[in-house]
């Protein structure tokens, strides 16, 4: 949101369409993966050949299928213990040689081997090529952990992407790539994103590092810099505390998701007992009998329930469901 105007995407299985809200305070603030009803009207920019939709409205419409789908696997690979603390490895204290699984046309190669050229020349890289988004991307990356796993040569493993939307980062939300992840023999760090982003991947690997840089740091120590060894103890130590936070926030939304299914289930339960006493009230509405052809008759004030309780010429008052009459005994049976 920009001085009070939104901008964002709204997609299906098979397109993205970027919109604009203006004034998009007064209106309902939906999460990345919701479901929403957006009306407005297309635009199209012929000078630069794209086509936007300005939004007038938004509205919620359930849970989006995406979300819904990453809090699935994500609980289902908890309760497997796939993201357990305890399966987790400690760090390598001697680091001579380092995998990498990321884009080799992309920044973040370039920014792993400038820092650790920069801090230790002696340390080797190991590229495994991959693509980090798109089409059977998942795949790629899960087979370039493989690789790894099984490469003697490597004493580390460094999985990572630059930043991108919470699509762009989908193949890290994969069942396969977590358990490539889980499975790996080597030390494995996971530096998917931004600071900010948080997969899947993260929860399976042994450490997760903000950013690539902050992985080849990790992994890295300048020789003759006290400082530098220094500062990358309290940026391991940081790390590991974020990892464990990381591990118990996912325990707190697990509980707190159980509460509100609990509660959610107790207030349907009251409602349809509500609504249940609501049907019984309606039946047992006076007005509502009067409706059906019926007729409630009172003489001087008091219901008559028994034509023993009238005799000819007793004048009485008959009610009926909009309105009343008087009539007169004539004769009973």
């Amino acid at each position: 949101i920009s001085n009070g105007n939104a901008f964002f995407a709204i997609k299906d299985e098979d397109a993205i369409l970027n919109c604009v809200l203006f004034g998009a305070d007064s209106f309902y603030k939906p999460k990345i993966g919701d479901k929403v009803i957006v009306t407005g009207t297309p635009k199209y920019y012929i000078k630069g050949g794209k086509l936007n939709f300005n939004a007038s409205n938004i509205k919620p419409f359930g849970e989006g299928d995406q979300y819904k789908r990453f809090i699935e696997l994500k609980n289902r690979l908890e309760k497997e213990g796939l993201f357990d603390v305890e399966h987790k490895k400690a760090m390598p204290k001697k680091v001579d040689r380092i995998g990498v699984v990321t884009s080799e046309t992309g920044a973040v190669i370039h920014d792993i081997i400038n820092i650790i050229s920069r801090r230790n020349s002696a340390q080797d890289i190991v590229l495994y090529p991959i693509k980090v988004q798109g089409i059977g991307a998942e795949n790629e990356i899960a087979k370039g952990i493989e690789f790894f796993s099984q490469y003697d040569k490597v004493d580390a493993v460094i999985v990572a992407r630059g930043g991108g939307s919470e699509e762009d980062l989908q193949n890290f939300n994969t069942e396969i790539v977590v358990r490539a992840v889980y499975n790996c023999k080597k030390f494995i760090i996971s530096a998917v994103g931004h600071e900010t982003d948080y997969t899947l991947c993260d929860y399976a690997s042994d450490l997760r590092a903000p950013t690539p840089s902050a992985a080849a740091e990790l992994l890295t120590k300048d020789r003759g810099d006290r400082k530098s060894a220094l500062k990358l103890l309290m940026q391991n130590i940081t790390a590991s505390l974020q990892n464990k936070v990381l591990v118990n926030n996912l325990q707190l939304s697990n509980i707190f998701e159980k509460l509100n299914n609990t509660m959610q289930s107790y207030i349907d339960s009251k409602n349809a007992e509500i609504k249940t006493l609501e049907s019984k009230l309606i039946k047992c509405n006076p007005n509502s009998i009067l409706k059906l052809g019926f007729a409630k008759i009172a003489l001087q004030g008091e219901i008559v329930d028994s034509v023993k309780s009238l005799k000819t010429g007793d004048v009485i008052d008959v009610y009926l469901s909009d309105g009343k009459i008087k009539a007169e005994v004539k004769e009973g049976e």
